[in-house]
């Protein structure tokens, strides 16, 4: 893919602004998730199947100590360009990492191509956001504190879910359904956005959206023409370097966001190839430790606390 050169200097920016169990995630193990939830218990719509793997979405729930617990919980859709996932650096170790900040965390496993394509993956994330809002007092999470984290595919994934969302059905059979699917905020390590663009990742494309999709289709799902007020405040994190996944699809969601005037912090480091999760590395794809990126989940964490997310809720008055 030929890299377009950015119209801006790039380097630092910032602008402020119930449920079943069931096996382990494809692309690595949930081994230190408390439990593993599906989505849809009593089946889910539209399967192909019934395989555990390929057919069942489902969460890997993480919460953090007792004690260290704010109240507030993340949904994490890791990457692999719509066709796997990569749920060890991009997901257990993100989960373990919210933990840390008293954070509860929920891994999305989702349906993947080649199997399954669009809107299969959107009502996957719809879905997730739901349960874990109906379900917060299980695990000790506001409703009204959760937010949608993800990274390359997964960051499409969860722009999507940041862009097409409804308040849920009140007169739905089924009470998850009645809740919204909107998230609280959003967080988007070096996302995929902006499908109808040269700078779309073209796997991910094709893998969402199968063989000459309509035209129509693939812009509503290139998510910087999908932002409107009502998008959640969102933090980006992006390298310069990225060849995969040009930094341009972080910078045309954030202009749509200052746009509809959506709260946003961006930041876009000179250095780092693509799929850097929390900058630490990750063995299996060959992808080696990057200090400098290593300080986005730092900034994230800033960001998050000036959101509201790591104060812990105050105790109710004694009667």
């Amino acid at each position: 893919m030929t890299r377009r050169k950015a119209k801006m200097v790039l380097g630092v920016i910032m602008i402020a602004g119930v449920s079943a169990l069931v096996g382990p995630a494809r692309g690595g193990g949930p081994d230190s998730a408390s439990e593993v939830v599906k989505l849809w218990p009593n089946g889910v719509p539209d399967a192909k199947g019934t395989d555990p793997d390929k057919d069942v979405p489902t969460l890997s729930v993480f919460l953090p100590k007792p004690g260290t617990a704010k109240g507030s919980g993340v949904v994490v859709c890791p990457g692999g360009g719509y066709g796997m996932l990569a749920m060890e650096h991009e997901g257990r170790e993100v989960a373990e990492w919210l933990n840390s900040l008293g954070v509860a965390a929920f891994v999305l496993k989702y349906r993947l191509a080649p199997k399954y394509h669009h809107p299969a993956m959107l009502h996957d994330v719809n879905r997730a956001i739901r349960v874990v809002r109906h379900g917060g007092s299980k695990w000790g999470v506001d409703p009204n504190r959760i937010a949608l984290l993800g990274f390359s595919a997964g960051g499409h994934l969860a722009s999507t879910g940041g862009t097409h969302f409804d308040a849920g059905k009140p007169d739905a059979k089924d009470p998850v359904d009645r809740v919204s699917s909107r998230p609280d905020r959003l967080i988007l390590a070096y996302p995929v956005i902006a499908m109808a663009t040269p700078y779309t990742h073209g796997g991910s494309n094709k893998n969402l959206l199968g063989d000459n999709p309509p035209a129509e289709l693939v812009r509503s799902l290139s998510n910087e023409t999908q932002v409107t007020a009502d998008t959640p405040p969102t933090f980006l994190a992006h390298t310069n370097e990225d060849a995969a996944v040009p930094a341009e699809n972080s910078l045309l969601f954030a202009l749509a966001l200052r746009k509809a005037k959506v709260p946003l912090e961006l930041h876009i480091f000179e250095k780092g190839q693509h799929g850097l999760g929390l900058g630490t590395g990750a063995k299996q794809f060959k992808i080696g430790p990057n200090p400098a990126f290593q300080a986005w989940p730092k900034l994230c964490e800033t960001w998050l606390k000036g959101q509201g997310f790591l104060t812990k809720p105050a105790a109710p008055a004694a009667p």
